[in-house]
């Protein structure tokens, strides 16, 4: 999964995100990123879901690129025999050939707006369901902070609680070893989201994840150079969940953007297929397409887009083939969520 000599890690980072590279077709004209719906009836599955973050009402404010199942039984706790509804860690261990143990010494950092108040103690209960080693603040494994590194945290919301829940639970799946630094942005505008991620940065993050996006604009170059131009970091950006057309931050130079594929088991040698998640009629699905405004980074070679091409890489996001979460601020613990 990861490419451009970025350290294996990455491939853990972007299951943080989800993911599916669903190129443009060659020659195609840049599309604009379809708006972040209200709850509504995924159109690949016969699954119902729900996107956590509505559409931003202001200009330059992101929205988070969760999508949770509505048609799953919910619950705070299970019984002693009970698992989750939703791919666990050891699924995503064997799809992706992750090892059990991974990320020892390493720290990924989740870029988030607003406040999850449940954050660790939700993430202890995730990993204690599967047999994880604890991730606390008092162990030092899990750090919480605001944008400024502080602990004067934004205000909650229960959209980004639940998208906060996805990134934490997926690191902890992915990379088991890995330290957890979380940096809540005061509010859901690029500038606040961009000095989160140059926190994050700054406290010696190597690999970045950023599950949100919004509209492209004529001010995204500008943006690069002031928040996402970090040498030797991995960020990677979710590329969206309304099918075709493209996100900022996803469209970046300096980031690697990840889409959605829909992943099963099967009988197969790797014994796991994957496809796009998406279908002709639209609306849901991983975001992909070519940058109206950022600049074709140099080891980009393709004749399908003249600026920045999305997505590069890709893992599971589809709702329908999700993933097991667990979430308790204003809202019923245990569920499936998808997004890129």
């Amino acid at each position: 999964m990861a490419r451009r000599g970025v350290p294996a890690l990455l491939s853990a980072a972007t299951l943080v995100l989800g993911g599916l590279i669903a190129a443009a077709p060659a020659g195609a004209a840049p599309a604009p990123a379809a708006p972040h719906a209200s709850p509504t009836a995924s159109t690949s599955t016969a699954v119902h879901t729900h996107r956590l973050c509505s559409e931003p009402t202001k200009p330059g404010y992101m929205a988070c690129n969760a999508v949770a199942r509505t048609d799953v039984k919910q619950s705070l706790s299970l019984g002693r025999h009970l698992t989750p509804s939703g791919f666990g860690p050891s699924d995503l261990q064997s799809a992706y050939k992750l090892p059990k143990t991974g990320g020892s010494g390493q720290t990924v950092a989740i870029i988030d707006a607003n406040d999850d108040p449940n954050a660790e103690k939700d993430l202890a209960t995730y990993r204690k369901q599967y047999g994880l080693p604890d991730c606390t603040t008092a162990n030092g494994c899990f750090k919480k902070v605001d944008q400024n590194g502080g602990t004067k945290y934004p205000a909650p919301d229960s959209g980004w609680a639940g998208e906060i829940s996805l990134d934490v639970d997926m690191v902890s799946a992915a990379c088991p070893s890995c330290h957890i630094l979380l940096v809540e942005a005061n509010s859901a505008n690029m500038d606040d989201l961009g000095a989160a991620v140059n926190r994050a940065v700054t406290m010696g993050a190597k690999f970045v994840s950023n599950s949100y996006g919004g509209g492209e604009d004529s001010t995204d170059p500008t943006s690069d150079e002031k928040y996402f131009k970090h040498p030797g970091v991995a960020i990677t950006v979710s590329s969206g969940d309304s099918g075709y057309g493209v996100e900022y931050p996803a469209a970046s130079q300096y980031v690697t953007a990840v889409g959605g594929t829909s992943l099963k088991k099967d009988s197969s040698t790797r014994g796991w297929s994957e496809s796009v998640w998406g279908t002709k009629a639209g609306g849901e699905g991983a975001g992909s397409g070519c940058s109206q405004y950022d600049a074709k980074p140099s080891w980009q070679k393709d004749t399908g887009c003249a600026k920045r091409a999305v997505a590069d890489v890709a893992s599971v996001a589809d709702p329908a083939t999700g993933l097991a979460v667990y979430d308790s601020y204003q809202a019923t613990g245990w569920n499936v969520y998808g997004g890129t």
